[in-house]
């Protein structure tokens, strides 16, 4: 499976396991592998954690509780009590921990020491000095959550491709269209 990581922080990536949440919703967490899948390719773990439906389950609901603490933030809002019950309690569980070997760093864990440590990291960007850094894409198809580290803070979109090229183009195509109806 192909997951993506462009938004600067795992937790962030995590939360947009959603995709097109304000379009047509795309789920990319539909089974335990998916999810294993996700922990692997976000190199959270080294090897599988044999995730089972339930881990899924509950991983969905830690996402969403994630992404509405962003929003929150973000929006300068208060955030959800039943969100930060949530994200407090998968925290509560001991995280990955890496482990030095012969051929370098490992990492095992179990499911929800690998959510563990997603939860960890959004706590960290919550309360920590990259969260007034916190944007959402400006593609309205994709409305991904990432971390603005550019210089003077102008990112529009969570990556180029696919996202900043489409509103690009869409931008070229609406300047001509108008061009065209000026010189009629």
């Amino acid at each position: 499976m192909k997951h993506s990581f462009l938004s600067g922080n795992p937790a962030l990536d995590f939360a947009a396991t959603l995709r097109s949440r304000r379009g047509a919703p795309f789920e990319m967490l539909t089974s335990a592998e998916s999810l294993d899948s996700w922990f692997l390719e976000s190199g959270i773990v080294n090897e599988s954690t044999r995730c089972k439906p339930a881990d899924v389950r509950q991983a969905v609901s830690v996402r969403e509780a994630i992404y509405s603490l962003v929003l929150a933030r973000m929006g300068g809002e208060e955030y959800s009590s039943e969100a930060l019950s949530t994200v407090n309690d998968a925290a509560r569980t001991p995280p990955a921990v890496p482990q030095l070997r012969p051929g370098g760093r490992h990492i095992e864990a179990t499911s929800s020491q690998a959510l563990s440590t997603v939860v960890r990291h959004a706590i960290e960007v919550l309360s920590g000095a990259d969260a007034p850094l916190l944007k959402e894409c400006a593609d309205p198809e994709c409305r991904r959550v990432f971390i603005d580290s550019s210089r003077g803070g102008r990112r529009e979109w969570c990556s180029m491709e696919p996202c900043g090229n489409r509103m690009k183009a869409a931008a070229y195509r609406a300047r001509k269209r108008k061009e065209r109806q000026v010189s009629l």
